[in-house]
């Protein structure tokens, strides 16, 4: 965590942020955030990540006292008391303290700046595992902080040597615990297209391959596919050549997941150019 952050309507060092022990987001788990990173000192994509993060707090009945303009602003203070050339800014907004301790009130809403380290490049050139967990993320279209279920998983995952889940319910699957997810067959990118976030990178990554099909997919058709990756505003694009104890089409990053790699890698060095 990096020095400064916001809370209390101000720049406070962050080591002095508070949250009332009996904030929603504490006794509840209701609240929702968002992540960005920066890069060249550039907050990448911002005006999507704030379009997701206020629609966000409108869908789950948090008030939130600051414009866009406002938050964009703060944002740029952080970024620059921070010093964060490349790292990540966290947005969150708390439950609030409510007189029935369960109705959404007034929320806290604190940005924090973080330094971020990016997976390995070992991961990108072997690619991951994953191991199939039979969930649906609650409100999955809106990021909210409740992540009880998959931290509690993520005890096993190292010791079964995988980086993550995929979720699936009633033989379809939906994401990754904090990443989207595609699959390629026969050169077509295909990603889900129920119970997921709507991933900003996901989103980029779709403009870039303007012929994918977004559909219904099922676990099925992932053990039978020729390559899938996830993405996320951490990992980027990260290969995925395991699935359990099964390999993914010959067990090594495919040609697309790299082409589309590489080619989003391009994106991002245009958008802070």
């Amino acid at each position: 965590m990096k020095p400064f952050c916001f809370a209390d309507g101000t720049i406070v060092p962050t080591e002095s942020a508070t949250l009332h022990p009996m904030d929603l987001g504490l006794i509840r788990g209701y609240g929702i955030f968002d992540f960005f990173r920066t890069v060249d000192y550039t907050p990448l994509f911002l005006e999507h990540y704030l379009d997701r993060f206020i629609a966000s707090a409108e869908r789950t009945f948090l008030p939130l006292p600051y414009s866009r303009a406002q938050l964009s602003e703060i944002i740029s203070v952080l970024i620059e008391k921070n010093d964060l050339k490349s790292g990540g800014l966290r947005m969150v907004l708390s439950g609030g303290v409510s007189e029935n301790h369960f109705s959404p009130a007034e929320g806290k809403l604190f940005i924090f700046a973080e330094s971020l380290s990016l997976p390995s490049e070992e991961k990108y050139r072997q690619g991951i595992k994953l191991l199939t967990l039979e969930y649906v993320r609650p409100i999955a279209e809106i990021k909210t902080t409740n992540y009880t279920l998959p931290v509690w998983h993520s005890v096993n995952w190292k010791k079964l040597g995988a980086e993550d889940v995929l979720y699936h319910w009633n033989g379809w699957v939906s994401e990754s615990s904090r990443s989207n997810f595609f699959m390629v067959k026969n050169g077509v990118l295909h990603s889900p297209d129920q119970h997921i976030l709507l991933g900003i990178t996901r989103k980029h990554i779709l403009e870039l391959v303007p012929n994918a099909v977004i559909r219904p997919i099922s676990l099925e058709e992932v053990w039978d596919a020729d390559e899938a990756f996830i993405s996320s505003t951490t990992k980027v694009l990260l290969p995925v050549t395991q699935l359990d104890d099964r390999k993914i089409g010959n067990g090594i990053p495919g040609p697309v997941t790299m082409d589309i790699l590489e080619r989003f890698r391009v994106l991002e060095k245009e958008t802070v150019a």
